[in-house]
């Protein structure tokens, strides 16, 4: 049966209609509402119209507009930069004022205190007044006015400087100096600017004007080693804080800008004439009269009669964060302490000489201005660290927090990476061109030497041959292990050109990785603090009882095959300057980064592996100062000083001329390594007890600490077991 047509006609009609309706509803909606918006524009349109202006008016509104939109996008902005400062606040800030420490060397000599000790702590209204007034016409004028950042204060001072042709004020308020000693380094850097700004309006926002100054003066360092101005008067005048005078007050408050160049014990002319300055910005501030100040300008302030003194303080910092760490380790319970440090007050005070020496002689020739330094004996004990040239000019510890690429002595970890996969020092790979993701590495030459063993490319420093051993046969990621494992704590960036060191390192990371080797491939346990006693005399800590044994991280078969090829690098390679008198049997490696920015040399005998480096701290480049230069010459320098004297201990892994027990001679009688080049005079070490002497004194020490007798006296009880600790070996390898 077929379907009726005129039905189906009808049905097909129906749908016309029905789509017919439908587009002509969505046409009219489309045009109503189109024309309602236009309605609305207009209306918008006509309403705005009430506020246009023109002329003068236009452009303040313009200018209003266009502030607001960098408004919004410079808080924005200001809001990313201040999310780093702003993490520096996250933990306890004000525990470093809960540790009270006294500080011992290796000896049992006191050396130095850090932390605050709270009964000395003097609130700020009963402090003289005219030492507040003092502090305040020299430091920050305005304390009292600004929030945390002196505008007003940083014009002037640009003012001023400009006008004297140099920088003759500072623009630092206190309360940012405040955030600089709390939380910041002294490292010259716009991140550290910015941090400091920020840091600043927090304190501002979270204390009391008299809580920031009272924090400022029991913070900042007043030279010769004392912190604060309380223990500075006691220091330098013998008196408490409170009883200072006028021209005592002066002389103090002179101290904040340059504690070395005007510590009155060291500089007594400079200090007065210092002081006087400061007398004249409280009459120039309004807070006194010269009339009041004149009697103080006549009669200026007499210090106590003290020697010179020449504490570890870059040490002891260092030192310092190391006893909070134990703490916060849940290692140590008690905050008020006396420390047996492992630093060598002898070998400290020549690695200063060595490098201060070097500097003084070649730094200008070099256009450097600034080195680190850190010695450690075989075991991991510190015995010498130089943070920098002058800790009074600036605290900031290059030996521990300075982060600078290693250059060629990054190299150690991927060739250590391929003595553990199977490489020996005789192993021949192709030193030519190579090409690796776009990236073409050069040889220091831009010349290359075909096909060379792995011996002869470290001792000439060729870095096609790492890169390809990298890309080849190694990977990056073993390579970054390898440097980890060894001892190196910063973190390490995974690229292609990490091989040649281009990934930031401390001077104490490298100092630590290169001790592996002549501890036989065990892991260095660095550290500065041998042991930890309460007033009492009680043991709290001790590192030999409390840190776990050192654990192989090189292979006896790759340490082996590095030390032989490390130990022909100051032979037949780029730090032939380094070769010790004597015939001493010396390893390491140079290291140059880019553009001769850092300069390294890393070396080590049996007895101490010592690390140095050479830079500017604004990153400018030396002059052609290469590893093999100064810092190899500044590494023989203390190394020949340290050995003298002493029982020289093989380098595991290669035949040692001077067999074990033999004695290191003095610099007149060795051999000179190098010939014709350019040495520092060498330092003299004074006869001290011989290696018998020390074997027994070692031999008592240990008859003490298995039988030690009841000491009423508990100063006594802390000396008793301070020299016995001295006397105690340190931890050795397993």
């Amino acid at each position: 049966m077929q379907d009726d047509p005129l039905k189906s006609e009808k049905t097909s009609a129906k749908r016309r209609h029905l789509l017919l309706r439908l587009d002509s509803w969505i046409d009219s909606t489309v045009w109503n509402l189109g024309f309602r918006l236009g309605e609305i524009w207009e209306e918008i349109t006509i309403f705005s119209r009430k506020f246009r202006v023109r002329g003068v008016k236009r452009v303040i509104v313009e200018i209003a507009d266009e502030g607001l939109t960098f408004g919004t996008a410079g808080f924005v902005l200001l809001l990313a930069l201040a999310i780093p400062a702003f993490e520096e606040t996250k933990d306890d800030w004000r525990s470093r004022g809960d540790f009270a420490v006294t500080f011992l060397d290796r000896f049992g000599n006191t050396i130095g205190h850090r932390g605050i000790i709270h009964e000395d702590s003097v609130p700020i209204d009963a402090l003289p007044d005219h030492l507040v007034k003092a502090v305040l016409a020299t430091e920050d004028r305005r304390f009292f006015d600004h929030f945390g950042i002196d505008f007003l204060g940083l014009v002037r001072a640009m003012s001023e400087n400009a006008r004297a042709g140099g920088v003759v004020q500072g623009g630092s308020t206190i309360t940012q100096q405040l955030a600089k000693n709390l939380f910041l380094t002294n490292e010259r850097s716009l991140e550290r600017k910015i941090k400091e700004a920020f840091l600043s309006l927090w304190l501002e926002a979270n204390l009391s004007k008299k809580e920031i100054l009272r924090l400022y003066l029991d913070r900042a360092y007043m030279g010769a080693g004392t912190f604060g101005a309380a223990a500075a008067a006691q220091f330098y005048f013998g008196k408490n804080i409170t009883e200072v005078n006028l021209a005592e007050a002066a002389m103090l408050a002179g101290l904040f800008k340059a504690p070395a160049k005007y510590a009155p014990h060291v500089n007594l002319p400079a200090a007065r004439a210092r002081a006087n300055e400061v007398l004249t910005n409280l009459v120039q501030s309004g807070l006194m009269t010269e009339g009041q100040v004149v009697a103080a300008r006549r009669n200026p302030a007499s210090v106590i009669d003290r020697a010179k003194t020449a504490a570890p303080d870059y040490f002891l910092d260092w030192a310092f964060d190391e006893v909070q760490r134990l703490a916060n380790e849940g290692k140590l319970k008690k905050h008020s302490v006396v420390v047996r440090t492992t630093i060598d007050t002898g070998l400290q005070q020549a690695a200063d000489e060595a490098m201060e020496s070097s500097l003084r002689e070649y730094g200008e020739s070099y256009q450097v201005k600034q080195g680190a330094l850190v010695m450690i004996e075989n075991g991991g004990a510190v015995r010498a660290m130089v943070g920098g040239r002058d800790y009074g000019e600036s605290q900031f510890n290059r030996a521990t927090k300075a982060l600078r690429q290693p250059g060629s002595s990054f190299k150690l970890y991927t060739y250590t990476a391929a003595m553990e996969k199977g490489f020996t020092p005789e192993s021949v790979i192709s030193d030519a061109p190579i090409t690796w993701r776009g990236w073409s590495p050069q040889n220091y030459g831009r010349s290359y030497k075909g096909r060379v063993t792995l011996m002869s490319a470290l001792a000439q420093s060729l870095n096609t041959v790492p890169v390809r051993l990298a890309k080849d046969e190694l990977g990056l990621d073993v390579i970054v292990e390898t440097a980890k494992k060894m001892g190196v704590e910063t973190p390490l960036r995974s690229d292609k050109t990490i091989p040649l060191g281009t990934s930031e390192v401390t001077v104490l990371d490298q100092a630590t990785a290169y001790a592996v080797m002549p501890a036989g491939g065990y892991q260095t346990h660095r550290h500065g603090i041998a042991e930890i006693f309460d007033y009492d005399g009680n043991v709290l800590y001790n590192f030999n009882r409390d840190e776990p044994p050192a654990q192989r991280v090189v292979s006896e078969q790759a340490m082996s095959s590095m030390n032989r090829m490390l130990t022909q690098i100051p032979v037949i390679g780029t730090a032939k300057r380094a070769a010790l008198d004597g015939g001493i049997v010396t390893g390491g490696k140079t290291g140059t980064s880019q553009s001769y920015r850092d300069a390294w040399f890393i070396g080590f005998t049996g007895n101490y592996t010592t690390a140095v480096w050479f830079g500017n701290d604004d990153f400018t480049s030396t002059k052609n100062m290469t590893g093999g230069s100064l810092p190899a010459m500044t590494f023989k320098k203390l190394m020949d000083y340290a050995h003298q004297g002493i029982e020289l201990k093989p380098i595991p892994g290669i035949d040692n001329p001077l067999p074990h027990g033999t004695h290191g001679s003095g610099p007149a009688v060795a051999a000179k390594a190098g010939a014709g080049a350019a040495q520092p005079p060498a330092l003299m070490r004074p006869r001290s007890l011989s290696a018998e002497s020390t074997r027994i004194l070692r031999r008592i020490g240990a008859d003490l600490s298995s039988a030690r007798p009841l000491v009423a006296n508990p100063a006594q009880k802390v000396a008793e077991a301070s020299v016995r600790g001295s006397l105690a070996p340190d931890k050795a390898k397993p």
